[in-house]
């Protein structure tokens, strides 16, 4: 293959003056560097790896917002293939079980049994969108390690006296008649 300085010389772009002065100035500055044991600096040679360099950080910044993006997607069909393998219907009931998601209160409508089922921690009230799913305990901690906010945190009743009750040395008797 031709040389460059060739190339341009066939396409008519040089003369051979300037190909010949080239060659010389070339040449004295190789003598130059050895003489002197210091290397020229290429700016343009410097500018071609500074921008390679550039473009390949800028390469790796989209590959990584890529990836992101890729496993955001399969955590989110991970999520819904456990919401369809494992919903729990609610009962077709006439019950309304209020929760709180996002700062506001909702309601969905479920059977006694499901209710109570909600109220022992037994189901898990799961908000994906505008689709209010009941899921088993097991399944909703699964979903809450992947993404939290889709769970509703439901506060458990304290069924036993709490250890700062000022009342918990007064117990009421069971046979108090009024």
């Amino acid at each position: 293959m031709a040389s460059l300085q060739e190339q341009f010389l066939k396409a008519g772009l040089v003369n051979k003056n300037k190909v010949k002065q080239a060659n010389q100035e070339k040449a004295k500055q190789k003598k130059v560097e050895r003489r002197t044991g210091t290397q020229s600096v290429d700016e343009a040679r410097l500018a071609a790896l500074e921008i390679q360099r550039k473009n390949a950080e800028r390469a790796r910044e989209l590959n990584a917002q890529r990836d992101a993006a890729a496993t955001q997607k399969a955590i989110m069909a991970q999520i819904a293939q456990m919401i369809q393998q494992s919903r729990q219907s609610k009962g077709g009931g006439d019950i309304a079980y209020n929760f709180t998601h996002d700062n506001k209160i909702k309601r969905v409508h479920v059977s006694a049994k499901v209710r109570e089922h909600l109220i022992s921690g037994l189901l898990v009230v799961v908000c994906v969108g505008e689709s209010i799913e009941l899921l088993p305990k097991v399944i909703a901690d699964k979903i809450a390690e992947r993404d939290p906010s889709l769970v509703v945190e439901v506060k458990q009743a304290s069924s036993g006296s709490a250890e700062d009750d000022p009342y918990a040395a007064f117990q009421v008797p069971d046979d108090l008649m009024w």
